[in-house]
């Protein structure tokens, strides 16, 4: 699979991405969150425990803090009737007290605050792990149906996203419903009247909050898709630049981005609006509150129903009780956009897998490379089937070349040897097993693999060799690099095995990458040989001196050549011309020129375009 351009069917700024992948079972998603965090639970169940103590220290302070307003207030009344002062040392006993609880809140809060933060860490790092667990499990269909930019903004912006929201939201609504609790019962303490006063803004508060997350929600869940479509076509564009360029797309894949980016603004500031207009709505609530406890309390201390340090109390838990009030409200906005990331996360995580492994598979350690085709049938969708009926048998060590038009089939069969697909019908067998009793990582183990499509990474020439055989030694990897007549090159560069390719590979030409991926192919050393159009980005020149050193290579190999120039193929021992997805011819080179037929026309053809040029 190539980095270097788009995809074949994919236009550039991702047009086909499904636009159906939004949030839309908040609780079924946050119950798969939660879910997934029971390996977690008693780390949860300790900070949880701290986050309760630290906000019951916090609320009790209040009370405390209202005794020492008594005792001053009422000390001054003393001192001005003559019967007494103000007990300054009491005062300074009920402070240091509150103080100590203070202090115990913060130590908690902290020792909570740290439990959680490694608790959200963990598990984004959990996911991200069973993400690149999954994309080895994937079958191939699920990466060629959709965007790379989307797949990465799962691994990317919506773990973040969830990272986020986690350390921030779950802590939040657990000292906040704390609070909201332990609130009402101190204020049911000081005077029941007082607080029935105060009860009166919830039904007002729920409402507003119902109302907002009605409509924020979809907001929400709007900014995540749209953040995937515009991650992906970033992607895409710029990963294939060079092909927007050459066909003077600039101007329509700016136009999709920005339509796209439209839509992202619109849902984001939407969202962003609806979560920042409610901290002001809820404040103006609680002010409503504040007025109506001030009148009752006034009336209260006149007749001596309560003191006047318990007014005080009672307006900082005023405050204390509208606070998380709207804290509920702004952690429902979060999970929202929780919601909408981990149902994105999870429905990868259940993305239907590839069968790795069978019952008492097949070992490889003996096959030889025989391979059978019987009567194969296979179509990417089972309702239109494109390879109708495939029967060939291939002996050990034999050269099969497999020629045909674009769209003929001829890849198609490599990806089924590959077992990348399924048949749909017949069978495809090595040494007489079917390629589905072997496990799916074994059976690959056994074939080699050359792509018209070149893949390297960033990392030094002589990883990128290795990679075919990671044990390989140095000396190993230089015999491959001179079989692939690329040890020359190599070493006229600078640091020469040691040249670093960047991330692009665009430090080399196309011609010698493939150079470097068929030096690795021969480095891997493996039963069966798959090469798919291998030659076609190199000279003719250098054709030839590949093709030597092929020769060389597939001796007592099995191998599968899928070529367009014909002159390349001449000695392989079987010829099969496939048309429609069916073998309508197969035979020698020279036996395929005898009879005239539709093999015969295709290289005559090609013949005729190089007499021409």
């Amino acid at each position: 699979m190539s980095n270097q351009s788009p995809r074949r069917g994919m236009m550039p700024g991702g047009r086909n991405m499904r636009a159906t992948e939004k949030a839309k079972d908040f609780k079924g998603s946050m119950m798969k969150l939660f879910s997934y965090m029971k390996r977690y639970k008693y780390r949860f169940l300790l900070m949880l425990v701290f986050a309760v103590l630290g906000t019951t220290f916090n609320i009790i302070g209040p009370k405390i803090l209202g005794k020492a307003t008594t005792e001053l207030f009422n000390g001054l009344v003393a001192k001005v009737q003559g019967t007494g002062g103000i007990d300054f040392e009491k005062i300074g006993m009920i402070l240091l007290g509150t103080l100590g609880l203070y202090l115990a809140s913060a130590a908690f809060s902290f020792i909570q605050g740290f439990v959680m933060t490694g608790i959200s860490n963990d598990v984004t790092y959990s996911l991200r792990k069973d993400i690149s667990k999954k994309l080895n499990r994937l079958p191939l269909n699920y990466f060629e149906s959709r965007t790379h930019g989307e797949i990465l903004s799962r691994v990317t912006n919506d773990i973040d996203t969830l990272q986020v929201s986690l350390n921030q939201s779950i802590t939040q609504l657990i000292t906040s419903v704390t609070t909201l609790i332990g609130v009402v019962v101190m204020m049911l303490s000081i005077n029941v009247w007082m607080t029935l006063i105060t009860f009166l803004i919830l039904p007002l508060s729920m409402a507003i909050i119902g109302a907002i997350m009605k409509r924020s929600q979809k907001y929400f869940r709007d900014q995540q898709s749209y953040l995937g479509r515009v991650n992906g076509q970033i992607e895409e564009n710029y990963g294939g630049h060079n092909v927007v360029k050459v066909f003077n797309k600039e101007a329509d894949t700016v136009e999709e981005f920005e339509k796209d980016n439209r839509k992202l603004y619109e849902s984001a500031w939407k969202s962003q609006f609806f979560s920042g207009i409610m901290m002001p709505i809820m404040q103006f609530v609680g002010n409503l509150g504040y007025v109506m406890v001030a009148l009752l309390g006034g009336i209260f201390a006149i007749r001596g129903a309560i003191e006047v340090g318990e007014i005080q109390s009672f307006f900082q838990y005023i405050r204390n009780f509208t606070q998380p009030i709207q804290q509920i409200a702004q952690v429902s906005n979060m999970l929202q956009s929780s919601a909408a990331a981990s149902e994105r996360v999870f429905e990868f995580l259940e993305e239907e897998e590839e069968d790795q492994k069978v019952e008492n598979p097949v070992d490889i350690t003996n096959l030889n490379g025989n391979v059978e085709f019987e009567h194969v049938k296979f179509g990417y969708d089972p309702e239109k089937i494109i390879v109708s009926d495939f029967s060939a048998k291939v002996k050990d060590g034999q050269k099969i070349a497999i020629v045909g038009p674009t769209g003929a089939g001829k890849t198609t069969m490599v990806k089924l040897l590959m077992r990348f697909y399924d048949v749909n019908g017949g069978s495809i067998k090595v040494d007489g097993h079917d390629l589905r009793d072997f496990n799916r990582s074994q059976l690959r183990e056994m074939f080699g693999m050359v792509l018209q499509d070149t893949w390297l990474f960033s990392g030094t020439i002589m990883e990128n060799i290795r990679y075919g055989r990671l044990d390989a030694t140095d000396e190993e990897v230089i015999q491959a690099a001179k079989a692939a007549h690329i040890h020359h090159f190599i070493t006229t560069q600078p640091g020469g095995y040691q040249m670093m390719l960047d991330e692009e590979t665009s430090n080399i030409s196309q011609g010698q990458k493939q150079l470097l991926t068929i030096a690795r192919a021969i480095l891997a050393d493996n039963k069966i040989l798959i090469l798919d159009e291998a030659t076609s980005s190199v000279d003719t020149r250098t054709e030839m001196q590949i093709q030597k050193a092929m020769d060389n290579l597939m001796k007592g190999r099995t191998s599968f050549v899928i070529a367009h120039r014909l002159s390349t193929i001449k000695d392989a021992d079987l010829i099969l011309v496939m048309k429609d997805g069916d073998i309508i011819e197969q035979g020698t080179h020279e036996q395929l020129l005898e009879a005239d037929g539709f093999y015969a026309g295709l290289y005559n053809s090609q013949f005729e375009k190089m007499e021409t040029a």
